[in-house]
């Protein structure tokens, strides 16, 4: 017998060894208020068929937790690729990145060129799929020779899987079977098809928006909302990487390993300085017709918003503006007259923590040519002050405002909106790991942050991953429904920063203790950098958005 510790009845139980994680769940069903999909053993993610052979601490997961949500939709790619290798396996599906609440999906046939999906196509899909969901066949998790599995994708025509594993060290690889059919995925599927009845795939401009259950009504699948500025965003990248050959981690190590990293970089650097020129040249003519004096810069956590806002100052300046800064922080209310969020604790992220009374006053006399004194405030005091800080807005002058609230019709409600210039800043990943799995903005966000947050916070990457919910749930609510309200979207992106980041977060995430939460996120992030060669950061120039992360920028911050 085996002695295991089950977190969601805070009980020791005994069980005979070899019992799967699946075969403990149903001896629990009647003391489980839910149906797990997955479960965490010793803080580690971990398929329902996992066998248990030590004493080992387990915590099931439901599909609404956010590791449960992430097995839902890799598990769903599985179901959408099955089902069209059945309707026509010439056909090839790439799994793009997500968008407007579901996973955007593109076709194309054996020579690479792109296959505009008909309605009917959708529906047989569709119906496939239900069919499958309903025989509640399993995904059967398996290990074999990397070369055999090679071999096996090869067969299936899985081009980018073949050329991920062809750069891999490992000498065996998992991977997964559902109906007679192979595909891998980075972490833990579903236990069957049977978990996967609530669905929908839409048509979606040239391709398929796959949608899974709503987190607010698990019953009904997500309704997607309009998104536009953000497509057309990650697809100016989409389509550099296919003109550079790197649309998948399996390229971007050939391109390490054959010493062709300092023109990858180079060129990515140069596609931040195009779009910022451009950016910056649609701001000057509306500012030579007598508009847009204020520019407002939003973003997520880690977006590079500091960086973005500093080059793009440089970029007014080749036409002939001069950029001024001024910080939303210092519009701050005093301590206590700030929001307070659902656990009593002050909200700093609230667009109710600034004093917009005051914001919309000072923009306003600036607009009008007059002189403001800009407040000032203290952190330590937990209130604003007075200095002397004098600001006029002349002809030639931008004034740049950074903050998570500039898309935010309410910041700036009572100011003519001919003068506003908007820019919405997200690093938009659109590098993938291959064709199936997409990489997640908000995991390259949070690699961004852990290594930002040590080196100048001094903050772990336990304590980094803790607050990440919590920052996760302020973009969701004063950030994410306001993107497409932006004048312009700027792609932080940068394809190769994640072989750079690799050196940096890995000794940070394998510092996170084994016994804590966190230490589940951080396996992940751990298992997903595994992907990656390393690209040298000497590489990286001093001017690039990157270094605001990693240091060694040659800009003040």
């Amino acid at each position: 017998m085996i002695r295991i510790f089950c977190r969601n009845i805070n009980e020791f139980i005994d069980i005979e060894g070899g019992t799967s994680l699946a075969q403990l769940a149903s001896s629990l069903k009647n003391r489980l208020d839910f149906n797990p999909i997955c479960a965490r053993v010793n803080n580690k993610n971990q398929n329902l068929d996992f066998p248990i052979y030590q004493p080992k601490q387990v915590e099931f997961m439901s599909a609404s937790s956010d590791q449960g949500q992430r097995v839902v939709a890799r598990s769903l790619c599985m179901l959408l690729y099955r089902a069209l290798y059945s309707i026509d396996p010439s056909l090839r599906l790439h799994i793009e990145h997500s968008i407007s609440r579901g996973i955007l999906c593109r076709l194309s046939n054996p020579d690479g060129n792109s296959v505009i999906p008909e309605q009917s196509l959708i529906d047989t899909l569709r119906a496939e799929m239900r069919r499958l969901a309903d025989a509640d066949l399993p995904f059967e998790e398996r290990e074999a020779p990397t070369r055999d599995v090679i071999e096996i994708f090869r067969r299936q025509g899985l081009d980018s899987k073949v050329a991920l594993l062809e750069t891999s060290p490992n000498l065996y690889t998992t991977y997964y079977m559902l109906d007679g059919v192979a595909d891998s995925y980075y972490s833990a599927l579903a236990p069957s098809t049977g978990f996967l009845r609530v669905f929908d795939i839409i048509k979606y401009h040239e391709g398929i928006l796959l949608l899974g259950p709503d987190t607010a009504n698990p019953d009904m699948p997500r309704q997607p909302i309009t998104q536009d500025k953000m497509l057309g965003a990650y697809e100016e990248y989409i389509l550099f990487n296919r003109a550079i050959k790197v649309s998948g981690v399996g390229e971007l190590n050939k391109a390490v390993r054959a010493n062709d990293t300092a023109l990858l970089i180079n060129v990515a650097e140069a596609i931040h300085d195009k779009y910022l020129g451009g950016i910056a040249a649609r701001i000057a003519r509306l500012h030579k017709e007598g508009g847009a004096r204020i520019v407002l810069l939003a973003g997520p956590s880690s977006s590079g918003k500091t960086t973005t806002t500093k080059r793009l100052g440089i970029q007014l300046m080749t036409n002939l503006l001069t950029p001024k800064m001024i910080s939303l922080d210092d519009y701050f209310v005093n301590r206590e007259c700030t929001p307070l969020d659902e656990s009593g604790d002050y909200d700093y992220e609230s667009l109710y923590a600034l004093d917009l009374e005051r914001l919309n006053s000072d923009l306003r006399r600036l607009l009008a040519g007059d002189e403001i004194n800009l407040p000032t405030y203290s952190f330590e005091l937990g209130r604003r002050i007075e200095r002397e800080r004098p600001m006029r807005l002349e002809s030639d002058e931008v004034l740049l405002i950074e903050g998570i609230h500039g898309l935010n019709p309410e910041l700036t409600s009572h100011l003519p909106q001919h003068q506003i210039f908007k820019v919405y800043v997200s690093a938009l990943t659109s590098l993938s790991i291959d064709d199936h799995n997409w990489i997640s903005t908000t995991d390259n966000r949070l690699l961004r942050r852990i290594v930002r947050d040590h080196k100048y916070r001094h903050t772990s990457a336990t304590e980094t991953i803790r607050r990440w919910p919590s920052v996760r749930r302020g973009e969701e609510k004063w950030i994410f429904p306001f993107q497409e309200n932006a004048d312009a979207t700027f792609n932080s992106s940068l394809i190769f920063e994640l072989g750079v980041m690799k050196d940096y977060a890995e000794p940070l995430l394998r510092r996170v203790p084994h016994d804590t939460p966190e230490y589940a996120e951080a396996y992940r992030l751990l298992k997903f950098l595994d992907y990656f060669d390393s690209i040298p950061a000497s590489q990286v120039p001093t001017t690039s958005l990157l270094r605001e992360f990693l240091g060694g920028s040659s800009f003040h911050y």
